[in-house]
């Protein structure tokens, strides 16, 4: 097979994605998962560059790699298992799991598009950020409605991910919180889907809390931020 038929080659991509994410997350169980060998930072790059040694544009990327995203939905489906697991639990913690969601969300949706807006951004960029919390899917439509750049709010929303599951640990631990509970919905809540498979990583209970801050933000913001689009 010649170096162009096998760079088309839906297989070669597939295995390359899985190796170079494989290997990094490899590196990161032997860390001890230490914030900085977090796979996702470095496969990222990774992926990046090879495409741009092989000189291969990203839509056939995308189209090699598709079955990956297609399970990506029954992934974030399978997140309601363990929420499921622990209803009894959530149940009793609606009034806090509430006031957090919402502080949550209006928080993260000011710092954001506050500070940008110290500095002067223009309001496609705006748009683009104040979606940041929520998964990739949601972030991109939000973006669209309000006039922002789907594709760099899809690019903000991963580096939040990103940077969400690094700081997530240590930063609780230095803030002395203890209850997993709290912890798993706020990583969710601040760093989605992947804070999520971060708190799992730490404790079945912080991820299916995290799980659930994840779910529930997206809706919140989703709506406050539509919200805000009819009345702007």
């Amino acid at each position: 097979m010649s170096n162009a038929a096998l760079l088309a080659a839906p297989l070669f991509w597939l295995t390359v994605t899985l190796g170079v994410f494989e290997l990094f997350d490899t590196a990161s169980k032997r860390s001890g998962r230490h914030p900085l060998c977090h796979p996702v930072l470095w496969s990222t790059p990774v992926l990046i560059g090879v495409l741009m040694a092989t000189g291969t544009p990203y839509p056939a990327y995308k189209a090699a790699t598709m079955p990956l995203s297609f399970l990506l939905g029954p992934a974030v489906v399978g997140l309601a298992v363990p929420i499921w697991a622990e209803r009894v639990r959530i149940r009793r913690l609606v009034v806090p799991i509430s006031l957090a969601l919402l502080a949550g969300a209006v928080t993260s949706i000011v710092s954001a598009v506050g500070i940008l807006a110290l500095f002067g951004a223009p309001r496609e960029i705006l748009a683009s950020i104040a979606p940041r919390a929520t998964t990739t899917p949601v972030a991109m439509a939000v973006a669209g409605q309000l006039g922002g750049i789907p594709a760099l709010a899809a690019v903000i929303v991963l580096f939040a991910g990103v940077v969400g599951a690094m700081i997530a640990t240590p930063l609780l631990n230095a803030l002395g919180l203890s209850d997993y509970r709290a912890r798993g919905f706020a990583i969710g809540v601040a760093a989605h889907g992947i804070g999520a498979a971060r708190a799992f990583q730490v404790d079945a209970t912080a991820g299916a809390l995290a799980s659930l801050g994840m779910a529930l933000n997206a809706v919140v913001t989703a709506t406050l931020l539509s919200i805000a689009a009819l009345l702007l």
